[in-house]
């Protein structure tokens, strides 16, 4: 199989997708993680990549097997969530739309969905305090413009999981967060509210389950779309490594950064270079690459092991 790089130097990594080149399909676009081609005018076909961005900078080196991990954790999750929100998906395979030589090339990372209306919101929902909301807890007090409780340590749980949105950023841009006076005045009042409250809802279900596995999600976000009808769908990656903080449970101690199953891993590498969080991302060493597919991997075990 070959595989175009998006990088001047060639990465030599065995069973690594960088990025796809699918023939039978027109490609739409490239995404930090995801690329997307049109199938017709009501379905695409999404590819997770290899690739991993971190601090909204897509790095050199791949992961191998992530996007086949983020596909099966994101399938798992919307079974899961069937009872609560509509999803993108729709019926058919990859299969039935792409060439053979094509689907072997993406067989365990591609999804059929459905073309739908995205919303410019990225709904971040928090239940324990770390990342970027730890530090603006400890500069202001509050996350997002929620005043919290004082005293809170990094990696509290938190009173109540908490709605924190950010933008969606144009690829090469980087997200921000806003309150959520912000967001009713992007999406209308009644739609805001219908994201906050379905999002908040996913969490609390996800949360419970992933703790009987072991597995503490500190934090993550989701994203919707909307139809031709106006029905609120949540679309993207779900749960994921990627779009999702995961400590394991064994080893959480409030007032530390737990260890984690997801890009935190990275994140604390990429902390100790001299690197100022533009692009070009630096080079990951061998160690952290098999380091990170390792965390993904057993964050998808544990999570999608039967009951």
């Amino acid at each position: 199989m070959s595989v175009a790089i998006l990088l001047e130097t060639p990465l030599n990594v065995p069973h690594a997708l960088y990025q796809s080149e699918l023939e039978s399909l027109t490609l739409l676009g490239r995404g930090k993680v995801r690329d997307i081609y049109a199938v017709d005018d009501d379905r695409l076909l999404i590819v997770a990549s290899d690739r991993l961005s971190a601090f909204d900078v897509v790095l050199p080196d791949p992961i191998p097997g992530k996007g086949a991990v983020l596909t099966a954790v994101t399938d798992f999750w919307l079974g899961h969530f069937n009872n609560v929100v509509r999803d993108h998906r729709v019926p058919g395979t990859p299969a039935d739309v792409l060439s053979a030589s094509d689907y072997e090339q993406v067989a365990d990372r591609a999804s059929l969905v459905a073309r739908l209306q995205p919303l410019p919101v990225e709904a971040v929902v928090r239940g324990y305090l770390g990342g970027s909301g730890w530090r603006d807890y400890a500069a202001t007090g509050q996350v997002s413009g929620i005043q919290l409780p004082a005293g809170l340590r990094q990696s509290d749980v938190l009173p109540e999981p908490i709605y924190t949105p950010s933008t969606k950023a144009e690829a090469g841009g980087k997200d921000r967060p806003m309150d959520f006076a912000e967001t009713e005045t992007l999406l209308g009042a009644e739609r805001a509210a219908e994201v906050r409250d379905v999002s908040l809802a996913l969490y609390r279900q996800a949360a419970a389950h992933a703790r009987e596995r072991g597995i503490i999600i500190a934090d993550t976000k989701f994203e919707f779309g909307v139809d031709d009808d106006g029905r609120l769908t949540l679309i993207d990656e779900v749960l994921t490594p990627d779009s999702s903080r995961f400590w394991p449970l064994a080893d959480y101690t409030p007032g530390t950064s737990p260890p984690s199953f997801d890009k935190q891993y990275v994140r604390d590498y990429l902390d100790t270079l001299d690197w100022n969080k533009t692009a070009p991302g630096p080079r990951l060493p061998q160690s952290v690459i098999d380091g990170t597919a390792a965390r993904y991997a057993e964050a998808q075990a544990r999570l999608t092991a039967p009951d």
